[in-house]
């Protein structure tokens, strides 16, 4: 879904941006128990990542993010688009997911950081690092092998390492749960002024059964990280609705 326009609350960029992990982990226990995942693997995987990385980027480094307009880039098709590369273009900031960094790359679009589980294009990952730009490298319990192959091929200065389990040192718990949700809560949490989406597509019929549940999931993680801003999403309008969100905290 592309859509022209984001709405914003003047006083979003004043909420406080902190995801604690009380407040994530029972949504994260709802979506374990949805896809029947174990958590004791993304535990592992976040004790790999940790013990990869003799250093890694502390978030006050993405300083480019911070009180700025901040395009969340998803690897959907509509990201062609020309209306979608020129909102990228506008923005002030890029954050993307995955193999999102390559698509906006190959019309010239620079992201100030990728977001990514690594299950696709890791030589974009190591490449990115190596030239300075942040990764937000996510750990779980499907990645192992991922993160051992990948990981110790960057340059950890530029490795900013993420779970879904309890925070550890120094990986870290922003909130969200596939790569471009997980996109959006980081630049929450970095504290950007407003939020602008592209390369969104809820409704992709190439995506595989499981896939599409995720993107039901992001779309919930969407609506409670609008709530938490005090501001709403363009990229939900036509649907915010029918999202099922009983298992979001959604503030009043």
């Amino acid at each position: 879904m592309s859509v022209e326009t984001e709405h914003t609350n003047p006083s979003s960029a004043e909420h406080e941006p902190t995801m604690e992990f009380d407040e994530w982990e029972p949504v994260y226990e709802a979506i374990l128990d949805d896809f029947g995942y174990d958590r004791a693997g993304d535990v592992r995987g976040r004790d790999l990542l940790a013990s990869l990385l003799e250093t890694s980027l502390d978030p006050a480094d993405l300083s480019s993010i911070r009180d700025a307009t901040v395009a969340v880039s998803g690897a959907g098709p509509s990201l062609e688009t020309e209306q979608a590369l020129e909102r990228a273009r506008a923005a002030d900031a890029v954050v993307a997911a995955s193999t999102a960094v390559d698509t906006l790359a190959s019309h010239g679009i620079a992201v100030d950081c990728m977001v990514t589980d690594l299950d696709k294009n890791p030589d974009t990952v190591v490449d990115l690092t190596e030239r300075g730009v942040p990764v937000a490298v996510h750990a779980h319990g499907d990645n192992l092998d991922a993160i051992r192959a990948v990981v110790p091929n960057c340059d950890a200065a530029a490795v900013l390492p993420t779970t879904q389990a309890a925070p550890r040192s120094p990986v870290r718990n922003y909130g969200g749960f596939t790569d471009g949700d997980r996109a959006a809560f980081l630049a929450d949490h970095v504290g950007a002024a407003r939020l602008t989406f592209v390369g969104w597509d809820f409704d992709d019929p190439t995506v595989d059964a499981t896939k599409a549940r995720k993107l039901e999931w992001a779309e919930r993680l969407l609506v409670w990280l609008e709530s938490r801003r005090g501001e709403r999403f363009a990229v939900l309008d036509g649907r915010r609705d029918e999202i099922e969100t009983d298992a979001i905290p959604i503030s009043e």
